[in-house]
């Protein structure tokens, strides 16, 4: 690659990740800003509750990993051919298939919404929290679905600007109607989760804007081909290992909220709480870089331009580890201003808090690790691979965490970080055992 191409895949690298890291803002501040709001406006009990509900939004987005960032890496592959009638075939299923999904959790949140929250909070005193955020999560699932499906395509297709400035009208219309709804509505926890709803609507209007663009080159079709099964498995297929990875990680948030509740009580699971709004400060940066490695990786596969493709890889390792060791270092220095940046008050809350944070943010790096290195062995064709760590990356956890809550509960926050360590080991015998022959490097 000589240097004129090379400063333009720069660029463009800089430019994709950039974006993306914008993208992520959206859950990351959805969430994050959701819970210091609600604890500052409502109580520690609030912020509790909200991460109660957290298997469902995780759900929704494993289902949205399935049909949409499977078949956005079929887009770019296909954008890299040039071949857009076929990208826009795969783009049509998954926007469908996307709304489908999105219609039938709405029923779900208006036929049996009390029973979903039972399933999820067992506590008496926050179940009414919990089921009213839930409910409207769950009305307004559509919303969820075609926002993540519409800003995952239109990234790959050109517009990453476009997304970014829709991702950050969003939170500004999210975080704007939080307090207008909580405070001077007096709508209490529904209000945070309406003003998350409205938010992506007023987002998936400005991202339609692409679809007038000249150099648009997706478009819904009424009529997609008739081998749409085979493309559908097809679409599956690449969105699989990603969508096990978040099915997991759903069944792992599941069962350590019930773990820590029942373990730590109202304590524990405040301080789990803001343990887990920290990985959403990781996320910001890991799903960035994934991202950036999905879109700009499947269009150089595409092209079959190896030299770049390895150029994207090494960037994203060398980004992910500087952002992850910063974000690190500033937990480290202030724990105690993060958990009062949730509503803290009462020193057992924030001494817990402090001490599970500064275990979390080294036990986080190597999660960060493990998942970007998922995606390098999908974008390398070692699926099986793939779906092993998906798998792995979080229900290994799971036997971990039970085992020291029942025999070591005093050293209960150290259970991610042994299981991370366990799963890279399982990892480097998978590794050498299959004979991949690929270089990071």
């Amino acid at each position: 690659m000589i240097s004129e191409e090379k400063k333009a895949f720069n660029k463009e690298f800089w430019l994709f990740l950039l974006s993306s890291i914008l993208i992520a803002l959206s859950a990351c501040l959805g969430n994050v800003v959701d819970s210091i709001i609600v604890g500052h406006l409502i109580g520690e009990d609030g912020v509790s509750a909200i991460n109660l509900t957290k298997p469902v939004t995780q759900f929704m987005f494993t289902l949205s990993m399935l049909v949409a960032t499977g078949a956005a890496m079929l887009v770019g592959m296909e954008l890299g051919k040039k071949n857009t009638e076929g990208a826009s075939a795969i783009y049509s299923l998954s926007f469908y298939a996307s709304v489908i999904i999105g219609v039938l959790l709405t029923v779900l949140g208006l036929v049996m919404p009390e029973t979903v929250a039972g399933w999820l909070c067992k506590d008496e005193s926050l179940f009414p929290l919990a089921n009213d955020y839930l409910r409207i999560v769950l009305l307004g699932a559509p919303a969820y679905m075609i926002f993540w499906c519409i800003n995952m395509m239109i990234g790959v297709d050109g517009s990453p600007k476009l997304v970014s400035l829709a991702i950050v009208i969003d939170n500004v219309v999210n975080l704007c109607l939080d307090i207008v709804f909580i405070r001077f509505c007096g709508w209490g926890i529904t209000g945070s989760s309406v003003a998350t709803v409205i938010g992506h609507l007023v987002g998936i209007a400005i991202m339609c804007r692409h679809y007038f663009y000249k150099d648009n080159h997706l478009h819904l079709r009424i009529n997609v081909q008739h081998q749409t099964s085979n493309l559908f498995r097809n679409i599956l297929s690449q969105g699989l290992p990603l969508a096990m990875a978040s099915i997991c990680l759903t069944a792992l948030m599941y069962c350590a909220n019930s773990i820590v509740l029942h373990s730590m009580g109202r304590v524990g699971i405040f301080a789990f709480s803001v343990c887990m709004n920290l990985l959403y400060i990781y996320n910001l940066f890991l799903s960035g870089t994934c991202r950036t490695m999905q879109s700009l990786g499947s269009i150089q596969v595409g092209k079959g331009d190896n030299e770049a493709f390895k150029m994207v890889i090494r960037k994203s390792f060398r980004f992910i580890t500087i952002a992850m060791l910063v974000t690190c270092v500033g937990i480290w220095l202030f724990p105690e201003e993060v958990t009062r940046f949730f509503g803290a008050d009462e020193q057992d809350l924030i001494d817990e808090s402090v001490r599970a944070l500064r275990i979390f943010a080294l036990s986080f790096m190597p999660f960060c690790y493990i998942y970007v290195l998922m995606i390098v062995y999908k974008l390398y064709g070692y699926h099986k691979i793939a779906l092993f760590i998906s798998m792995a990356l979080s229900l290994t956890v799971i036997p971990v965490l039970w085992a020291m809550a029942k025999w070591a509960p005093e050293q209960l926050w150290y259970s991610y970080l042994i299981a991370y360590a366990m799963e890279a080991a399982l990892i480097a015998l998978c590794h050498r055992l299959a004979h991949a022959r690929f270089e990071l490097k």
